[in-house]
């Protein structure tokens, strides 16, 4: 098969997040997907580094996963989640509530990191609000953080492009915490840096400003990856905890790309040992086999806003109309099965240090200016063009491509976080791949 064959009009598709002129004059087409790898659209396996878009955790067309999803879609395609239900959203609910630190057991069904996120602000407001304490409005995110791309969402995070097309029309009380990354301070390391814990006692400052009796939340990635993976300090996330629970703010997990094994742990949260109020996810709950998200809830924060509602009356007006869909609820249930039966959190622990090991050895090569790497996650920063932001890495990106590999990249920055089934050999095949684009790119 090749682009003659597939014989595609390209003009009605506008792809996110994506130059299209750039794009539609050199596609690279992806028609196959199974295990660890892509087939692309001229017959060439494709090496997943990223699985998918930091998703697939549990590789490519699961046969448990497809057949779930089969076997619901024959049964029933929709059913309503408002004022009704089916079997299968309340189970893949139990199952997620199962892995979730303890005591964010209350799960509430979206489509989307995006939708999550707003959700997840919302919740953070009726919950304050069902207190007494309607007055705590503002919202705290942080320096280059990405939450989706909902109003709520860009407004909380900290990417400027993101950002400037809608500056006039962001949410008003949102304030930033400064990003965690100083490659001066922690170039190269492996894991947490030892410095930069001190940066989450601006949080103290921004409540000093604003007064705690107006802050609802504070929303973090608890590591960053899409603007190019961001590793928290020692003790900066406990920091932030310990502040939050000082000034009764709640503590928002953005957990859509940690989530779900990417750290050896079902969450980040359990990997730090930080629990927060609120976790987002997406992306890996069901392997990206269906759109799906969600948002993990603290008991107590749920049954504050259920309690307050009046009897017989909807207590929060919020939910989309594919919330706990059968088909993305039936690929949950499979997918965390799958995540259970064959130990991939595990695995993936077990992986990390010769992932890590594997990225580091890449250090010297030319225009390499930082590695940084947590379970399986690995970004490697390069030195910018003069005027050209972004050049390098896009041509890296397409020369491992055109050598065999799929991975991302954000700015200069190339990204790493393939599916949890990858081998040691597999993991030498990326970074060897990656190792041969970086020498051969000026």
């Amino acid at each position: 098969m090749n682009m003659k064959d597939l014989n595609l009009d390209m003009t009605a598709f506008w792809m996110p997040f994506t130059n299209n002129r750039q794009f539609k004059s050199s596609p690279r087409l992806l028609v196959k997907a199974e295990g660890m790898h892509y087939t692309s659209s001229d017959n060439r396996q494709i090496l997943d580094g990223t699985a998918g878009l930091w998703c697939v955790n549990a590789g490519h067309c699961r046969t448990e996963i497809v057949e779930a999803i089969r076997q619901q879609a024959g049964e029933m395609d929709f059913a309503p989640t408002f004022q009704m239900g089916h079997p299968k959203a309340f189970e893949a609910a139990a199952k997620i509530a199962e892995i979730t630190p303890q005591g964010l057991d209350r799960v509430f069904f979206t489509n989307s990191g995006s939708e999550s996120v707003d959700t997840a602000l919302k919740i953070a407001l009726a919950y304050h609000r069902a207190r007494g304490e309607g007055q705590r409005t503002r919202l705290i995110g942080r320096e280059r953080g990405y939450h989706g791309v909902g109003f709520g969402g860009i407004s909380v995070g900290g990417i400027s492009p993101n950002r400037k097309a809608y500056s006039g029309q962001l949410l008003p009380a949102v304030d930033h915490l400064p990003h965690t990354l100083n490659i001066k301070e922690a170039a190269f390391t492996k894991g947490q840096p030892t410095w930069g814990a001190h940066l989450a006692d601006e949080l103290e400052r921004i409540v000093t400003l604003h007064d705690a009796s107006t802050i609802a939340a504070v929303i973090v990635e608890p590591l960053a990856g899409s603007t190019g993976v961001l590793v928290p300090p020692q003790g900066y996330l406990q920091k932030l905890r310990e502040i939050c629970d000082k000034h009764g703010i709640l503590l928002i997990f953005d957990e859509v790309i940690t989530g779900l094994g990417r750290l050896g742990k079902p969450f980040a949260a359990q990997y730090f040992g930080v629990t927060p109020d609120i976790i987002t996810m997406a992306k890996g709950v069901n392997n990206a086999a269906v759109p799906m998200g969600a948002v993990a809830v603290k008991t107590s924060v749920h049954d504050t806003i259920v309690d307050a509602g009046n009897t017989g009356a909807i207590e929060f007006f919020h939910g989309y109309t594919y919330s706990g869909h059968p088909l993305a609820a039936a690929a949950a249930c499979a997918a965390l099965d799958v995540y259970k039966n064959d130990g991939l959190f595990e695995r993936a622990a077990k992986l990390a240090p010769h992932f890590e090991k594997s990225i580091h050895a890449l250090r010297d090569l030319p225009n390499v200016v930082d590695i940084r790497n947590l379970g399986m996650v690995g970004g490697i920063e390069l030195s910018t063009r003069d005027g050209k932001p972004g050049a390098r890495a896009h041509e890296i990106f397409v020369k491992c491509f055109e050598k065999g590999a799929l991975i991302r990249y954000t700015g200069d920055i190339l990204a790493f976080s393939p599916p949890l089934i990858i081998s040691e050999a597999q993991i030498d095949e990326l970074f060897g791949i990656v190792s041969e684009a970086i020498r051969e790119t000026a």
